[in-house]
């Protein structure tokens, strides 16, 4: 292997196991470092939480080569409604991919079928080196090349690289090693996730956001009337909701969502993890750039996030792509006028993401009657203004602003 690299990748989880895959389509010298092996049981970024993939992040993966093999494997199952509403209050909102004019508005996917459909694709490549299990320990910076040293089983256990890439998480060690401060917001939230049986008869291709005094809960459906419901408690009701038996939780689950899809039967595991909003001060440092969740880690309630992430990854690939195109094999990715261009693409989208979601979780949260009654006026105008809707729907699908080449479903 080699021990100078034009990009080094910290974090080989689905956003950073997506940009080597991207820049194996450049002559860039790439590196990839990733902490678990992927198909271990404690790989935190391929679990079995499920991803809501929006319009836009399904023509990314497409570019990346890995749509097909996702469908051969029967791993995705599409989104074509969205509908929204309150539990108690009247006002619901709908949103339809025919409206839209797209054959879908996203696809559902299992996160550990996802990861395990980047990581083969990974290895059949010869031109992005793996360091899998290792960690970047530390990086010091020169005027032409970022150091990165390695805990590694590979060797060597040192690094040089014209531009690191942090995509290790919402805690990331390394965007602090580059003092990069970060807002941590606690929602004191736990996000309580599980499969269940709904009726097959009323069963199909509608996603639903459901809003309740507890929190909000999502159901995300699949095959064979299987959906996954998102149920968010406060972090100190959490372990009760946990230790409900499988007949009480669909209770609780009943009582909260309703009956649009009928009676609620069985019920899977149940699995846990906390919440809360996590932005980065900045974006980028001496040849280093921060994407995905080092630079926002957001509350799963509109499904942004890993969606967001992708768009910084396509993002980066374009700008890195035309720096090739342009210069040659001389061109230097940590150049401070790369950096700069990503700042000012990305920056917008990354607010406006945050913003959306951390207002759906604080308004839908205020227990003030009048607020209740104005958000309830609220669903029922937006879902009779198409032209907001419309808006609305193309943020959320990535298909708004400034789209990259791979968001348009086109090779780098």
């Amino acid at each position: 292997m080699r021990s100078d690299y034009d990009v080094v990748i910290a974090g080989g989880g689905l956003v950073g196991g997506s940009l080597a895959l991207a820049l194996a389509q450049l002559s860039c010298r790439t590196a990839l470092v990733e902490a678990v092996l992927p198909d271990s049981e404690s790989q935190p970024s391929f679990d079995d939480r499920t991803i809501a993939l929006s319009y836009g992040s399904c023509r990314i993966l497409s570019a990346l080569g890995l749509w097909e093999y996702l469908q051969q494997q029967d791993s995705i199952w599409a989104i074509h409604k969205i509908h929204v509403s309150e539990q108690k209050r009247f006002g619901t909102a709908l949103i339809d991919s025919a409206e839209q004019g797209v054959p879908q508005l996203g696809y559902v996917i299992k996160s550990r079928d996802l990861g395990a459909a980047i990581w083969q694709r990974l290895r059949d490549l010869n031109n992005v080196d793996l360091f899998c299990p290792g960690t970047v320990t530390a990086t010091d910076c020169s005027p032409h090349a970022r150091s990165v040293d390695l805990d590694s089983v590979a060797n060597p256990a040192a690094l040089a690289a014209k531009l690191l890439v942090v995509a290790d998480g919402a805690r990331s060690r390394l965007r602090d090693a580059l003092q990069i401060s970060a807002e941590h917001r606690d929602y004191e939230q736990v996000a309580i996730v599980a499969n269940i049986q709904v009726d097959k008869r009323k069963a199909g291709h509608v996603a639903y956001e459901r809003f309740t005094a507890a929190g909000p809960i999502a159901m995300l459906p699949g095959p064979q009337g299987q959906y996954t419901v998102v149920m968010a408690r406060r972090a100190e009701a959490a372990p009760q909701v946990l230790d409900l038996s499988s007949d009480d939780f669909l209770s609780l689950a009943q009582d909260e969502f309703g009956y649009r899809l009928g009676r609620l039967s069985r019920v899977g595991n149940r699995s846990s993890y906390p919440l809360g909003l996590t932005t980065a001060d900045a974006l980028s440092a001496e040849r280093a750039v921060l994407i995905g969740n080092s630079a926002h880690g957001l509350h799963p309630v509109a499904a942004q996030g890993f969606n967001l992430g992708l768009r910084d990854v396509a993002c980066l690939a374009e700008l890195i792509a035309d720096g090739y195109a342009e210069q040659g094999a001389g061109f230097d990715p940590g150049d401070t006028n790369l950096l700069a261009s990503y700042k000012a693409w990305r920056g917008d989208d990354q607010r406006k993401v945050v913003r959306f979601t951390d207002s759906l979780i604080r308004g839908f949260g205020a227990e003030d009657p009048g607020l209740a009654v104005g958000r309830g006026l609220a669903l029922a105008s937006f879902d009779m203004l198409p032209g907001a809707k419309r808006m609305l729907a193309h943020q959320t699908m990535g298909l708004s602003g400034h789209l990259s080449r791979l968001a348009r479903g086109m090779p780098l």
